[in-house]
């Protein structure tokens, strides 16, 4: 007999009011301070003795009785019934559970009161009281949280098949629904007696057992199956049980009427997992030798042609199945055995082997044939690798009796990304949580219901039968809706809410989406872009149509790092400026022009959260985040990424079979290309110098130029290119897919150089060869790819042109130039300010500069830079020393002295050491550099005062890649590049200018 949860128990004695039960006998209370006094009815009490204290819900006797209790004692004594039978009536009274029939009024020996509302009239047939009882237990099962749990145990937890044959509950509480056998209708107690359901001692047969009736074709109850739901049971106590009397029925008769081919179980068990799991054409015997005649005779008589045996894997169930062929091939009917592992049988398997309906599918299918010779007919499908399907539930001709079939439940629901809403009537419910539910064992949701003004809202598990009947008590009384209704709908939202998890399922499941297919049209325009002997010119060009004013060595620079993600070693980029300078738009303009699938933006990583990315899903693709602060915890695995270009992970997990902690390797593999953006000054130095830092222009010309721009974007052509941005975007991103990641040969490369005086150059050096490499990558519908084999295997690669390595020099300048200063830009640009500002202020006053005192209000009425930044930037220059800090005359106030007389300030950053394009040279039949070879050159680019940088770049971008595209390689060393080393320099100056 299943025990009574202890939270039950607990919750009828706090939650059931004793002042109602005991003022429902007769019993008048009056208010005593904290108690109620009252006669009590167990003795002649001529003054109150009996005390009720609500607060604790208990009840005493002060009398001659001297009893007292919980409520639960309340109704044993008044009710004379067993503890348990008094819970059962406190759980009905309640509504702690729904009645599973109509419930029987006790008896009470001081009243003798007559009894009505039976089970069913004393004069129903036996058929009916059967009937009657199986829908008692089938109501039992649906409010047992152990009966549930034990069908979930089994996998058997569906509402569609607990409702569809009736299965059912046993929990002696039946008895307590039935009168005395000496009071009226107590006859029905010994009709029950005769059918089985109770013993000779009184006790229900199949207690303590889940149930299963049995019909015969005709649809009557002739059986009932039952199974233990405890194991620890006496010696002795079967767990299988049946109705005293031969074993009679047909489980899932409807489904011999639907077709020819069956399969048979050996216990009831087996053939609800095969049914649940979608094979709806399965009856069962009743144990090894329990194949019955009426069975027999039900497949002779609906012409069951084909029959696969699945009995237990084991020594009896295979003698069994071979017994049970042998009868069968002898009535015309073909027989094939359903081997599970050796041991098993279907629920076993079914539990243990995932998916269940496929691996159930897969051991149908190889069935093996049973018989002496070849079947009479062949079953096509029993050795081929098609999908299995005659098994499976089919659709029943309108004159069999249907087998019940899942449909998509008719009910309609406002959904969200964050909630569902349902309406029936006027009771509105609102579900949120959904997305959280991973697993198809959990349904764990945030539900208010509503009507009118009231509502009642909480979190609970809808798959939990215990969760459910307490929301819809609390719910029922706090929006004043009956239960019976608050139960239907909440049926009908479960359901509904499978199918949404099933399709939220499916979709994280699904497979990734198919390369995406450029048609004719826009593969011709990508390839007329990629082949453009003005390719950089037009890259810039777009780029300003997407946005982005001027800023031209940036935005090639960004440009071709994200290029470079399809090379062996990708380059990384972090953009740095104060806020609201542009850094975003510049960043995200250019991203644009890559392709959506090789793209991955976050704006924040967790530590970890690399790690967990998989395996391939960062290879050769861009990983953008917004702010280097919200990566500041991902730092270490980000560094480690752009040096390795992988990372790998040793973190402990739950073995998924044997649940032991093991320990589990992650991998995440590169390349991958980073680009990054901040407004911080002081940045991790280990990730500085692994990336290219470029630094907006702050410029006030810059300012201008972007609100012209803003307002040019209100006007007629501003809408018009707004409208060509889009093709623009395609464009590009169409390009960028058409470009294929190839190795990349530098016949120049023993002869460049480049600066070693500092060992940071190391990394600054790998970053100017894959600048060049990039170049080339870019250009490579423009060159022929040459091949070679290495050790039998073709191996393609591209060359670079001196054009690329004259670009990479220019860009090299200005953005890894500027990597050697010990000063930020911005703070470089300021010291120049103020320098600008004491040499023309101490002329004015003829004095000598270092005599010349400012304060910092001075510094930014004359540069008008906001407080905040100049402060950071002045505390900088403090500590670098090139501010000397004296007191004021007003005692508080701080002046400044400059100590810098403009050492090294050439106006712009350039980078030494790079060798002069004109003096690199290359045999090509000799397939290397010739021999003669320049000394290293300071650098090409000299120094430059004030201009337009993104003029210069726009204007010399048109000759260098016309140069790239050229066929010719010998032509390269007649460019006037090439020829003319300093003028070279003189007429090709891209360094920023100071702000």
């Amino acid at each position: 007999m299943a025990r009574i949860p202890e939270d039950q128990i607990e919750r009828l004695k706090t939650e059931v009011s004793l002042v109602r039960l005991v003022e429902a006998k007769g019993v008048e209370l009056k208010k005593h301070g904290k108690d109620y006094l009252g006669r009590c009815p167990f003795h002649d009490d001529k003054t109150p003795s009996l005390v009720v204290t609500p607060e604790s819900n208990l009840w005493h006797c002060l009398g001659a009785c001297n009893v007292g209790g919980s409520v639960i004692d309340w109704v044993m004594k008044t009710e004379s019934v067993s503890f348990r039978h008094a819970v059962e009536l406190l759980r009905e009274r309640s509504g702690m559970v729904e009645a599973a029939g109509p419930v029987i009024e006790s008896r009470s020996k001081a009243t003798q009161k007559k009894l009505t509302s039976p089970l069913v009239a004393s004069d129903a047939d036996d058929q009916t009281l059967l009937r009657r009882v199986v829908g008692f237990y089938h109501e039992t099962l649906k409010q047992s949280p152990e009966a549930l749990a034990y069908l979930e145990k089994r996998g058997l937890h569906s509402p569609e098949l607990i409702d569809r044959f009736q299965l059912g509950y046993a929990n002696r509480t039946l008895a307590y629904r039935l009168p005395d056998k000496k009071l009226k209708g107590g006859e029905i107690r010994t009709r029950l007696q005769q059918l089985g359901i109770f013993s000779d001692k009184g006790h229900e047969f199949l207690n303590g057992s889940f149930v299963v009736p049995l019909m015969d074709e005709n649809g009557r109850v002739v059986q009932m199956y039952g199974r233990k739901l405890l194991d620890n049971l006496r010696v002795g106590t079967p767990k299988h049980l049946y109705l005293p009397g031969a074993h009679a029925g047909i489980f899932n008769a409807e489904a011999l009427k639907a077709t020819d081919e069956i399969i048979v179980c050996e216990a009831l068990i087996d053939a609800m997992t095969f049914w649940v799991h979608g094979f709806r054409n399965v009856t069962t015997a009743y144990g090894i030798n329990g194949f019955t005649d009426e069975l027999l005779q039900a497949f002779v008589t609906h012409q069951i042609k084909r029959v696969l045996i699945a009995f237990d894997r084991d020594e009896a169930g295979d003698k069994a199945a071979a017994e049970l062929a042998e009868k069968l091939i002898k009535n015309g009917i073909e027989c094939y055995r359903v081997n599970f592992p050796k041991g098993m049988d279907a629920n076993e398997y079914a539990l243990q082997v995932k998916p269940a309906a496929k691996s159930l599918g897969l051991v149908l299918r190889k069935a093996e044939w049973m018989g002496k010779s070849s079947p009479v007919t062949a079953r096509n499908n029993m050795d081929s690798g098609d999908e299995f399907t005659s098994l499976a539930a089919e659709v029943l001709p309108e004159s069999a009796s249907p087998i019940p079939e899942s449909k998509p439940l008719n009910v309609d629901a406002d959904v969200k990304e964050s909630e569902a809403v349902f309406n029936f009537g006027e009771r509105r419910y609102r579900v949120r949580g959904l997305a959280k539910n991973s697993s198809v064992e959990l349904l764990k949701i945030n539900l208010l219901v509503s009507q009118g003004e009231a509502f009642h809202v909480d979190t609970l598990d809808l798959y939990s039968a215990k969760a459910r009947q307490a929301f819809i008590k609390q719910a029922g009384l706090e929006i004043g809706c009956g239960e019976d209704t608050l139960k239907s709908d909440l049926g009908k939202i479960l359901l509904k809410l499978e199918e949404l998890q099933e399709q939220q399922l499916k979709k994280v499941l699904e497979p990734k989406a198919a390369e995406i297919v450029i048609d004719d049209e826009d593969k011709a325009a990508a390839l007329e872009l990629l082949k453009s002997p003005n390719l950089l010119d037009r890259v810039l060009t777009d780029l300003k149509t997407c946005g982005v004013i001027g800023e031209d060595v940036n935005k090639l620079t960004a440009y071709l790092a994200c290029t470079s993600r399809k090379l062996p070693k990708p380059l990384a980029i972090l953009i740095q400026s104060s806020s609201a300078a542009g850094k975003s738009s510049l960043l995200d303009a250019v991203l644009s022009l890559m392709p959506d699938e090789e793209r991955v933006q976050y704006s924040a990583m967790t530590g970890q959260s690399l790690f967990y990315m998989g395996e391939t899903n960062l290879k050769h693709k861009i990983l953008a985040i917004a702010e280097e602060a919200g990566a500041e915890r991902a730092s270490y695995a980000l560094k480690l990424l752009q040096s390795d270009g992988a990372l790998t992970m040793a973190s402990t997990g739950k073995d998924p079979v044997s649940g032991n902690l093991v320990t589990q390797e992650y991998r995440v593999e590169g390349p991958v290309m980073i680009a990054m953006t901040t407004t911080a000054i002081d940045n991790d130095p280990e990730l500085l110098n692994r990336c290219i830092v470029l630094t907006v222009n702050e410029s006030r010309e810059q300012t201008r130029a972007i609100h012209a721009q803003q307002r040019a974007r209100r006007t007629l052509a501003g809408l018009q290119a707004q409208a060509e941005r889009e093709h623009v975007l395609r464009l590009h991103r169409n390009a960028q897919r058409l470009l294929r990641p190839l190795a990349v040969m530098n016949p120049y490369a023993e002869q460049l150089t480049f600066i070693d005086n500092q060992t940071r150059t190391r990394r600054d050096h790998e970053k100017y060869l894959s600048l060049i490499d990039t170049m080339a990558l870019l250009h490579q519908h423009q060159r022929p790819i040459k091949t070679t084999t290495h050790k039998g295997k073709p191996l393609e690669y591209l060359e670079v042109r001196l054009s690329d390595i004259a670009l990479a020099n220019r860009l090299a300048h200005e953005v890894l130039g500027r990597s050697l200063d010990e000063l930020p830009p911005q703070t470089r640009n300021l010291l120049q300010a103020i320098h600008r500002m004491v040499e023309e202020r101490s002329a004015a006053l003829e004095m000598k500069r270092g005599d010349y005192r400012f304060s910092r209000r001075e510094v930014r009425d004359y540069t008008q830079w906001g407080n905040t930044q100049l402060k950071l930037h002045i505390q900088r220059l403090e500590d670098m020393e090139y501010l000397i800090v004296h007191r004021g005359g007003r005692g508080s106030t701080l002046v400044y002295e400059l100590a810098y007389n403009g050492e090294g300030d050439q106006g712009e950053r350039f980078l030494p050491g790079l060798i002069d394009v004109a003096a690199l040279g290359y045999d090509e039949k000799k397939s290397g550099p010739i021999d003669e070879k320049s000394a290293p050159s300071r650098g090409q680019v000299g120094p430059k005062s004030v201009g337009g940088r993104d003029g210069e770049l726009a204007e010399n971008l048109g000759d260098l890649a016309a140069e790239s595209s050229s066929d010719d390689e010998d032509a390269e060393s007649a460019h006037p590049a090439c020829k003319n080393g300093v003028s070279y320099r003189n007429e090709t100056t891209i360094a920023a200018k100071p702000n």
